[in-house]
């Protein structure tokens, strides 16, 4: 494998905080709130102990044409419309039969997911189950894929190096980005679209978080729910969005006098072998993530400023990477944790995480953790807390981890 710069040159989300990136990263700095109580009516029908939901602040069906939206499932709609925020941000044009801004065969797509689409699959049921074969529709199978998101990435933009699609649960997105780089590594492609997408927010996804007792039931104040490392913390909201990034070699971005935000220096990618939902007690598959990710970049630990946390807000899980963090790169980093803003997105929250670590270190201001009234004494780490916080940063690593004991730690760099 070469040693190839990869830099980042385009970015795009959908999230509880905004339909964009500019509007996600404004709402994050002010200290905004995406979580909102759960009015569904199966809420109700089914008792669930935990109300709370963070849906995205704009509706996709708002933003694709209507006959394109029916055709999708839910997380492909976001999907699809985080990366045409990416694509045009990184200076593409739309493909035509005239014009590709990137050749086809150069171009890769990597975007992950943790579920698919649970929300297709059970209505299509329903369907079947009530009104029998004929109400069934033909698209079910392809909406309901978990390659579906990438693969409509891939056919809009014309992809031709490789679609493809990580499944490693709430480390999905950071996986996806992780595997793009390789990609540019390899020499399989230039470009790379690259990111995350979840949208579960369905009765029997909130059932099964409820019966293992992860989610938050602090259902009367949905503004204080989500947690991270306070002492207070009772579990998390479950979110929905969807992050992409564009990667690019450098030297393919210098030509065409692209905007660079930052590189990907580095990633650690490692598996616990533990448990299939509780990390490795001490923290072994997290720790050597982070260290491989410093190692692959050719720095040492005390060249890292900051910590995107996983942090959902649960009781062990927290304080568990706070220790990570801590044998790994020591007690001088600063850490946020943005799930208290927007919930946990699942397969989107490392590629939206990942996002606003790139952009914490290129404007130089890290958004502050809500909520954190109480820092736990066991945390042991400088997290921001109250308002964000102007920080000049060189190097920053986002941290996702998955149910299956996967962890994946992204290192970033300043442009």
């Amino acid at each position: 494998m070469s040693n190839v710069d990869v830099v980042i040159t385009g970015l795009g989300a959908t999230t509880p905080l905004g339909g964009d990136v500019s509007s996600t990263w404004d709402a994050l700095l002010a200290g905004q709130n995406g979580i909102r109580v759960n009015t569904e009516e199966w809420v109700e029908r089914f008792d669930l102990p935990a109300r709370l939901h963070a849906p995205l602040a704009v509706e996709p069906t708002e933003v694709l044409p209507r006959v394109q939206a029916r055709r999708l499932d839910r997380s492909e709609q976001i999907a699809v419309i985080a990366a045409r925020e990416a694509w045009a941000d990184a200076g593409f044009e739309p493909p035509t039969d005239e014009h590709e801004s990137v050749d086809p065969e150069r171009l890769g797509v990597s975007i992950g997911t943790g579920i698919g689409g649970p929300r297709t699959l059970l209505d299509q049921d329903d369907l079947l189950e009530q009104y029998g074969l004929r109400k069934v529709s033909p698209l079910t199978v392809p909406m309901l894929m978990p390659n579906g998101p990438a693969a409509h990435v891939g056919i809009e933009l014309r992809a031709r190096a490789g679609v493809h699609t990580t499944v490693s649960a709430c480390a999905s997105g950071a996986e996806a980005i992780a595997n793009a780089w390789q990609m540019i590594q390899n020499g399989r492609a230039d470009v790379v679209v690259a990111g995350g997408t979840e949208a579960c927010i369905h009765p029997i996804t909130v059932a099964g978080f409820c019966q293992s007792r992860t989610l938050s039931t602090r259902n009367d104040e949905p503004d204080r729910a989500s947690r991270p490392f306070d002492t207070g913390r009772d579990g998390f909201v479950l979110g929905e969005g969807a992050g992409v990034l564009i990667l690019e070699r450098a030297d393919h971005a210098a030509a065409r006098g692209a905007k660079v935000y930052g590189h990907l220096s580095g990633y650690g990618i490692t598996s616990d072998a533990y448990h299939i939902t509780g990390n490795h007690p001490d923290g072994i598959g997290q720790i050597r993530a982070m260290r491989d990710a410093v190692r692959m970049g050719g720095l040492s630990p005390e060249d890292i400023g900051h910590v995107n946390a996983h942090a959902t807000s649960t009781v062990v899980g927290d304080v568990g990477e706070a220790a990570a963090i801590r044998n790994a790169l020591g007690e001088h980093v600063v850490v946020t944790a943005p799930k208290s803003a927007f919930g946990h997105l699942v397969g989107g929250a490392g590629a939206v995480e990942s996002i606003a670590t790139i952009l914490a270190i290129y404007y130089g201001v890290i958004p502050a953790t809500r909520n954190l009234e109480n820092l736990d004494p066991k945390v042991g780490l400088d997290v921001v807390s109250g308002e964000a916080r102007k920080i000049e940063l060189a190097a920053a690593i986002n941290n996702s981890f998955g149910f299956g004991g996967h962890n994946v730690a992204l290192l970033f760099t300043a442009a």
